[in-house]
């Protein structure tokens, strides 16, 4: 488990509460809301939560908390922190900034709604079609699909900002920088 999701099932007040109400002994819903000032449904809730996310776990009908698990994501983003950082995305340090926040894994988090942003967004995805070459919209969108799910607003963005074309269900390059390969 990474430490987004770590921190995500404990940025709840009542899951965390209800976590450190196990930790310090608790290992029943009835104890849980008792020690951690939670109505019975609010423990009940969190504690079904954390449950789900593996930082509860029932034995011998109790609750144990995973506390090993604090120290696995540590030393996983410890690790990850001291990884060799990765190629930027573009050689101007602006630039590979907005994309580094906008993709994350290869694919896009977000289309940025600033038109700056948006256009050097635009211009990376873009860098992927050969210019000179005439795609039918399929490809083009299964193209677009590996980079968000709303592909459409992708190709609409695209054309707008004159990055491509199209006539006839027929795409093709028209701008945007060529890259050597």
């Amino acid at each position: 488990m990474g430490p987004n999701a770590v921190l995500g099932l404990l940025a709840e007040e009542s899951r965390l509460r209800a976590f450190a109400a196990v930790v310090l002994g608790a290992r029943t819903p009835g104890e849980v809301a008792l020690r951690a000032d939670l109505s019975a449904r609010e423990a009940v809730a969190a504690i079904n939560r954390l449950l789900q996310g593996g930082l509860l776990t029932s034995v011998d009908g109790g609750l144990v908390a995973q506390v090993t698990l604090f120290k696995d994501t540590v030393r996983e983003y410890a690790a990850a922190q001291n990884a060799t950082p990765a190629e930027p995305l573009d050689p101007d340090r602006d630039r590979a900034a907005v994309l580094r926040a906008f993709i994350a894994d290869g694919r896009l988090v977000s289309i940025p709604a600033a038109r700056g942003k948006r256009r050097i967004i635009l211009e990376h995805i873009v860098s992927g079609f050969e210019p000179g070459v005439k795609y039918p919209e399929r490809e083009v969108d299964a193209v677009l699909r590996a980079w968000h799910p709303d592909y459409p607003a992708l190709r609409r963005h695209l054309i707008d900002e004159d990055l491509m074309s199209r006539a006839d269900g027929v795409y093709w390059r028209t701008g945007g920088p060529v890259l050597p390969r």
